[in-house]
């Protein structure tokens, strides 16, 4: 079984965009686990409305990439922009991607990526809002369900979780 490390900031994630994915990866065996920047809860919401509270298994402070086989970034407009102002997460993120792990990241996760200098010469998707910031980042931006560009795996939307978790499902085979 290996872990799979899901990293939030406390508020503002998607909810679907954590839920889907984490179960996803606890069926296929795999044990999932919450990173943030604090310890505590984090806060999701279905859109703008606040829905459930996860617990934060660990800070991310406190973790290794090593301690991980990929890494999942939920989406939620709210969550990626607290999170590219982490430097310890954007750290972590830069680190991940750099280590050749799979790394998911679905809607406007992909902010994170950008701020990890993670996406230049890469092909991804995201929430149509962000192509301008990708390609300012250096990326090609598509408009599809899922991207993979080496082990970057990227989503648009709520909408492609199940090809989003699928495709996830298959790097981690």
């Amino acid at each position: 079984m290996s872990k799979i490390a899901f990293l939030v900031a406390a508020e503002g994630i998607e909810r679907v965009e954590l839920a889907d994915p984490w179960q996803a990866v606890k069926d296929a065996g795999h044990e999932p686990v919450v990173l943030s920047p604090d310890s505590g809860e984090v806060q999701t919401f279905d859109h703008l409305t606040a829905a459930d509270k996860w617990p934060v298994d660990h800070p991310v402070a406190d973790v290794a990439v090593g301690d991980f086989a990929a890494l999942v970034l939920p989406g939620g407009v709210a969550n990626p922009d607290a999170l590219r102002r982490d430097e310890q997460a954007v750290a972590f993120v830069k680190d991940f991607v750099a280590s050749g792990k799979p790394v998911a990241a679905i809607c406007h996760a992909p902010w994170t990526l950008i701020e990890a200098d993670a996406v230049r010469g890469r092909t991804l998707t995201s929430w149509p809002s962000l192509q301008t910031d990708l390609r300012n980042a250096g990326a090609t931006w598509v408009d599809q369900q899922v991207a993979v560009d080496g082990n970057l795996i990227t989503s648009r939307n709520p909408d492609d979780l199940p090809a989003f978790s699928e495709t996830l499902l298959k790097a981690l085979a």
